[in-house]
């Protein structure tokens, strides 16, 4: 490759490289904040899941209207002291329970005895969105699967399932038979049964669980795709959900708020599995003994004259092929220039903080040549091509050959002071 090829080559190879960078710059921006605004839509769609008071698709609020329709007091209540209230307004006081129905939901802000405690704090109480930490309290039993094939039956003898006939169910759950019943045996209504109805059966899964425990009736049903806003009204899901929840004249709809103060979610130690904290342990120590390991020496360092001569003309060489590379016609003739100058400067017997502008004029009174021609040489002519770049080399070598023969003239020379190259 040709010096004016690589000069011409340098210029879109740098803009390339800084545009690669500016793209991979931009791309990390977008990034971040399209999963900024997607984490917040995740966020705001579990929100909104089920709430009583949301229009969305996912809301609640259509099943809430229903049943104040049909006369039901809805109480939505997001705090712990608003549900105390609650209850004790709907005759919850010592070791009564109140006579409503209560929403539970199955949130990781309620600490398992919390849970445990309001799962008896009425008459009726559903769990609308039970997790695997809710079914083990309230049932012994665990999410098994999810969906059917097509809607099924209630096949059990649980009045509110019975009279809502068919539904389309999301979550099912398997009930350990250890402690529960069968399908379909109704649960012992009297002195604290264990008893467990199972509805809306596939295989040995069911989508309704339902058992009476001291005289409090606890359902449980994933309502997240049976009694929203856009699934309200199909199969028998609005039936379900009204006789479910309209059981007594003051439904107590429990909505747990991160700002209220009387909850204390989980910390991350009671999140994470019991294993989480050893394997970690168990990772540093590797990570410890690695380091350990990789870092040791086996003595003290010994210096050492490595055997290696670099030539000078390697280093030019290779400073050559990569001006030719990054085809930078600008800098090379600087490089070239700088040196010519600095050659001239020492000629003439100037000190090297000379300026090239001082350089190019004592250059050019020496050999009686016009000061503009040799600024041109030295200074100002830019090249454009290759040819340029090959003449300038040219004009710099005879401009030093001049001036060294006007400072050192032959015998045979009549005018030693008026050489021009």
């Amino acid at each position: 490759m040709s010096v004016v090829d690589a000069a011409t080559t340098t210029a879109p190879a740098r803009r390339r490289r800084a545009g690669a960078w500016i793209a991979i710059v931009v791309v990390l921006v977008v990034g971040g904040i399209v999963a900024a605004v997607l984490s917040g839509l995740a966020r705001w769609s579990g929100h909104d899941l089920l709430d009583p008071e949301s229009t969305g698709a996912d809301g609640g609020r259509a099943l809430a209207h229903v049943l104040a329709d049909h006369g039901v007091h809805v109480e939505v209540v997001r705090s712990s002291g608003d549900l105390a209230r609650a209850l004790a307004d709907a005759g919850r006081s010592g070791g009564r329970d109140a006579d409503a129905t209560l929403v539970l939901p199955d949130s990781p802000l309620l600490t398992d005895e919390h849970f445990t405690e309001l799962s008896g704090a009425a008459a009726d109480v559903v769990i609308m969105q039970p997790l695997a930490r809710g079914m083990r309290l309230t049932f012994d039993a665990s999410p098994s699967g999810y969906g059917a094939d097509g809607p099924l039956a209630p096949q059990c003898t649980v009045d509110a399932a019975v009279r809502a006939e068919a539904i389309l169910p999301a979550t099912l759950y398997a009930v350990d038979t250890r402690t529960g019943t069968s399908s379909g045996t109704p649960s012992d209504t009297a002195g604290g049964g264990t008893g467990v109805q199972e509805c809306y059966r596939s295989g040995q899964d069911a989508a309704l669980l339902q058992r009476t425990i001291a005289g409090v009736r606890i359902t449980a049903v994933d309502g997240s795709e049976l009694f929203t806003n856009a699934t309200l009204t199909q199969n028998g899901n609005a039936a379900l959900g009204v006789n479910l929840l309209g059981a007594h004249r003051t439904l107590i709809w429990f909505v747990p708020d991160t700002a209220d103060p009387g909850i204390e979610p989980p910390s991350l130690g009671e999140l994470t599995p019991g294993w989480v904290s050893p394997v970690i342990v168990l990772l540093l120590l590797a990570g410890i003994a690695a380091a350990v390991w990789r870092g040791r020496r086996f003595g003290p360092l010994v210096a050492e004259n490595l055997p290696v001569t670099v030539r000078a003309a390697e280093t030019t060489d290779g400073r050559a092929r990569l001006y030719a590379r990054s085809r930078d016609l600008p800098h090379v003739a600087g490089r070239l220039r700088a040196g010519a100058v600095a050659r001239l400067g020492r000629l003439r017997g100037l000190g090297p903080a000379a300026a090239a502008s001082e350089v190019s004029d004592a250059v050019a009174d020496l050999l009686g040549m016009p000061r503009a021609r040799v600024r041109g040489i030295l200074i100002d002519d830019v090249p454009r091509t290759e040819r340029d770049l090959l003449d300038l080399s040219d004009r710099l070598g005879e401009l030093e050959s001049a001036t060294r023969a006007a400072l050192r003239p032959d015998s045979s020379s009549t005018d030693p002071g008026r050489t021009r190259p």
